[in-house]
């Protein structure tokens, strides 16, 4: 670098400078310059217009997340060919979004809004995401540009604002479940704070079982007794909506009284313990709780011939219970794909076995972690067991009966827990089995 340039570079560090000063650095074969002078704030637009066909992408990712840039640079910007200049760009943007429109009469405004748009359709789902994440809770967001990112092909980019924005009316969303979205969006919108009666029965009639599921479980939701009567009729043989439905506010007499009738036995519980209820619904509950002590008595006396054999055969050195779950390990027929076929099946028990076998833990561990419906206790067993993290979400819904919204989810492609976490939850869960011992 010449003395010249040196000293202006000190110049620049310091203090302003002035126009023809600035401008030979902007043209300066030196990258770091010119890296330096794309961060300053205070430059003339036309030197960060000039910059913004830097041929260096830091340069330009520095002019990108630039707020003086000008707009007609920043719609230059958007067609870059580096993503990382497009992913900052996106940041900058959508904090300049709130209020612009479509038919913005002022040119400045108008390129801002375009910029915006073409951001909305970037070819890369990190671009889009990011101008879902920042809009997802903005009022006056740009409705035109909220109703394309609700509507991508990316469940990364369609779930903030499906979930959160306020922007997009029923309307919309009606419109929107009525065209078969892609996965994980009508469980998106199930989870929105109070969900209107209209959407909830669109949910209700879909075929999408675990979008069912987040909205029984999302108690601000509005759903009908005669939507929640037709679920139940198909809840008996839908283990993912039991815990859901024993939890649902404003349970009736007559619905309690019909949940109590399927609902595993730790579930039944939780319904008899419920404070909300009034006198009429839990005496409802009391009395199907009644009928099935009644029958359960009923079949302890109809086994009673057979204790005696089975007396005789606990008395004799206990079998591995896991030995033919541990030769289809060494057999290479126990992978993730395997455990989750059999999980589909409701084959319960071999799962546990599984994820025991797998984790090299105890299989009492495991059933302790389904006892106690933990989240992280699931998804660190699922980690120790090597299965990916869409694994441990299924494990959590169909096998320790997490509800639906209190699933654990890794955000970003990262994992849920960190592996110390893992640890920690293992440890605790290895040291409640032995205290029960």
């Amino acid at each position: 670098m010449t003395g010249m340039f040196q000293r202006l570079l000190g110049r620049l560090v310091n203090k302003s400078i002035e126009y023809e000063e600035a401008k030979n650095l902007a043209a300066s074969a030196d990258a770091p310059t010119r890296l330096k002078l794309a961060t300053r704030a205070e430059l003339m637009p036309e030197l960060l217009y000039y910059l913004a066909n830097d041929p260096e992408p830091a340069v330009r990712r520095e002019i990108a997340a630039n707020a003086a840039t000008p707009p007609q640079a920043n719609l230059l910007l958007a067609k870059d060919s580096d993503p990382d200049v497009r992913q900052g760009l996106a940041a900058k943007i959508a904090r300049l979004a709130p209020g612009l429109g479509a038919d913005e009469r002022d040119r400045l405004r108008r390129m801002t809004y375009e910029t915006l748009e073409m951001l909305a359709r970037d070819q890369m789902p990190r671009v889009r995401q990011i101008i879902a994440e920042t809009l997802k809770d903005v009022a006056n967001a740009p409705p035109e540009v909220i109703r394309r990112l609700a509507r991508d092909s990316e469940i990364v980019v369609a779930q903030p604002v499906l979930e959160f924005s306020p922007v997009l009316t029923d309307d919309d969303l009606l419109e929107i479940i009525s065209t078969s979205p892609i996965k994980g969006a009508l469980a998106a919108i199930g989870r929105r704070q109070g969900v209107s009666a209209n959407v909830a029965d669109a949910i209700s009639g879909s075929t999408d079982v675990e979008a069912i599921a987040v909205l029984l479980g999302n108690k601000s939701a509005q759903i009908r007794e005669e939507t929640l009567d037709r679920l139940i009729d198909r809840a008996p043989d839908i283990e993912l909506w039991h815990a859901p439905l024993v939890q649902r506010p404003h349970l009736s007499a007559r619905a309690a009284g019909r949940i109590a009738r399927f609902v595993a036995d730790n579930l039944l519980e939780v319904l008899k313990s419920r404070q909300d209820l009034d006198p009429t619904t839990m005496a409802e509950v009391a009395k199907v709780v009644h009928r099935r002590l009644e029958i359960d008595e009923a079949q302890i006396e109809l086994r009673q011939p057979r204790r005696d054999a089975k007396a005789k055969a606990e008395a004799a050195p206990p079998a591995d219970p896991l030995a033919p779950i541990r030769k289809r390990m060494a057999e290479g027929r126990l992978e993730e794909s395997d455990i989750l076929k059999e999980l589909a099946a409701k084959k319960f028990e071999f799962v546990q076995g599984a994820l025991a076998v797998r984790a090299g833990v105890a299989l009492e561990m495991v059933k302790k972690v389904i006892e106690t419906q933990s989240a992280k206790g699931m998804v660190a067993l699922a980690a120790k067991a090597g299965l990916s993290p869409a694994g441990a979400e299924q494990l959590q819904i169909k096998l320790a009966h997490v509800s639906p919204s209190a699933v654990l989810r890794g955000r970003g492609g990262e994992p849920a827990l960190t592996p110390d976490e893992v640890d920690w939850q293992l440890g605790f869960f290895k040291s409640l089995v032995a205290d029960s011992r």
